[in-house]
């Protein structure tokens, strides 16, 4: 093991973590819009937006995020003269913008099925209650169905997060220099990916840990009642241990 080199690599490593970040910030804050426009429209009565919002989950879904990186980065080249005729091909031509295009329609297509869950999953009592003191269906959605859905869904969509951040390394193969992109430029000057690939997984692993003591601070402060409950669950359960602990004691 080169400690030399890790102490060495792990400057340059570090100084990618604000491209890897802004990946994974941008995907994901444009793709929970799209998320939110997809859950609604598949649980739309009218079948023909509910299929075409089908085919769009099961399309990105069902294929591998590399392929589609591959296939918007490398595929845009072949309808190059289209996308300059509508002003597009200068978005299409940069690796960045399609790494980000990629990554948002992936996260997207996952967290409208994590959404939809959370929307499926509000009482029905509530949205009654909601109707029968006047509320329409925009003031609705907005106070009721939304904010108790984003409560249900969020440790789903923690999980989706991370799996986004550590999906932002796909983007090196088309030439970002991320986290990953920057160790497999060290790597093939040096011929050492153990030690650059351990700096690099303690980053992720690092940037992740994070994002996981967010997602938690968020369902204390938006459901702060569940864990005062739990709280007193533990409490009880440890007083009950303590308890059943003293009688067996007595009868020793």
């Amino acid at each position: 093991m080169d400690f030399e080199l890790m102490i060495e690599s792990w400057p340059k490593l570090f100084a990618a973590i604000p491209v890897t970040l802004s990946l994974a910030a941008s995907s994901i804050s444009i793709g929970f819009i799209v998320a939110i426009g997809v859950s609604l429209l598949r649980l739309s009565k009218n079948r023909l937006l509910s299929n075409v919002a089908y085919f769009f989950v099961y399309l990105f879904r069902s294929t591998p995020l590399l392929v589609q990186i591959f296939l918007i980065y490398y595929g845009s080249g072949q309808f190059k003269d289209f996308f300059e005729s509508i002003g597009l091909w200068v978005f299409f031509r940069e690796a960045w913008f399609c790494a980000i295009l990629s990554l948002t329609l992936n996260t997207g297509a996952y967290t409208s099925e994590i959404i939809r869950g959370g929307i499926q999953s509000v009482p029905f009592g509530q949205i009654e209650a909601a109707k029968a003191v006047g509320m329409s269906k925009g003031l609705l959605f907005r106070r009721i169905t939304f904010p108790i859905a984003i409560r249900q869904a969020l440790p789903a969509y923690g999980n989706e997060i991370i799996l986004m951040v550590k999906s932002t390394s796909l983007a090196s193969t088309i030439t970002i220099l991320d986290i990953t992109g920057i160790a497999q430029k060290i790597i093939s000057a040096t011929w050492s990916p153990v030690e650059i690939f351990i700096i690099a997984g303690a980053i992720y692993l690092t940037i992740n840990f994070l994002i996981t003591r967010i997602v938690q601070w968020l369902e204390i402060w938006l459901s702060p009642q569940l864990f005062r409950d739990r709280k007193s669950w533990w409490k009880s359960l440890r007083e009950n241990g303590q308890q059943a602990a003293e009688v067996q004691q007595e009868f020793r």
